[in-house]
C-alpha cells in the first residue's frame, strides 16, 4: 500500500485577495482529499499545521514515505501583484519520480483549471520541501492568492481540486482510483 506525506501550507501570513489564507485553504483542499485516498487504499500521514516547513520536512524525513506532496498557493512579486495566473508544479531537478509526479499532476490539473495553457511543471533547488526530502517531491502551487480569479478558484472548487489531486497519486501510484 503505497503512503504519501501530505503537506498543506502552514503560511496563514499569506491572506487571500478575497479573504482567508493561504494555510486555510491548501488545509481544507487536504481535508477533502483523505476521503478519496482512504478510499483508493493510499496511505498518508500530515504535516503539523501548527508547525512550519522545516518541521514538516523533518516529519516526513523521519518516516519512509513513497512522495513527498507540498500544496500551496503562490503569490505574484510586488510589481506584478495580482496579474499573474495559473499553476505551477515543481521537481527537484534530476529526480525521476518527482519529475513523473509533476508531470501527471499538471496533466490533470489541466483538465479542470480555467486555462490550461498556464499549467507549467518547473524545477527549484531553492524549495526545501524539494531539495531536503528524502522522498521524491512535487510542489504544487495551485494558482495566485493574489490575483481575484485564481483565488476565486480555488475558493470555490475545493472538492474538484481535492479530487484531482487524488486521482494524481492514483497515477503516480498506479492503482485505480475509487470514489468514496
Amino acid at each position: 500500500m503505497p503512503i504519501v506525506f501530505l503537506s498543506p501550507s502552514t503560511q496563514e501570513f499569506n491572506p487571500y485577495i478575497i479573504g482567508g489564507d493561504e494555510e486555510y485553504y491548501t488545509n481544507l483542499i487536504v481535508d477533502a482529499m483523505l476521503p478519496y485516498l482512504d478510499a483508493s487504499g493510499i496511505t498518508y500521514v500530515r504535516n503539523d499545521r501548527e508547525a512550519n516547513a522545516a518541521a514538516a520536512i523533518a516529519k516526513s524525513n523521519a518516516g519512509n514515505y513513497d512522495l513527498h506532496l507540498a500544496i500551496h498557493s503562490n503569490a505574484a512579486p510586488d510589481q506584478f501583484a495580482g496579474q499573474i495566473q495559473g499553476p505551477d508544479v515543481y521537481y527537484y531537478p534530476g529526480s525521476v519520480n518527482g519529475r513523473r509526479g509533476a508531470e501527471i499532476f499538471a496533466a490533470n490539473l489541466r483538465d479542470i483549471y480555467p486555462q490550461p495553457q498556464l499549467v507549467d511543471v518547473r524545477t527549484s533547488t531553492r524549495l526545501g520541501e524539494l531539495s531536503k526530502t528524502r522522498a521524491p517531491s512535487v510542489f504544487i502551487e495551485l494558482a495566485y492568492h493574489d490575483n481575484v480569479e485564481d483565488a476565486t478558484w480555488i475558493r470555490d472548487n475545493i472538492g474538484l481540486i481535492a479530487q484531482n489531486l487524488a486521482l494524481s497519486l492514483t497515477e503516480y501510484f498506479n492503482i485505480p482510483f475509487v470514489m468514496p
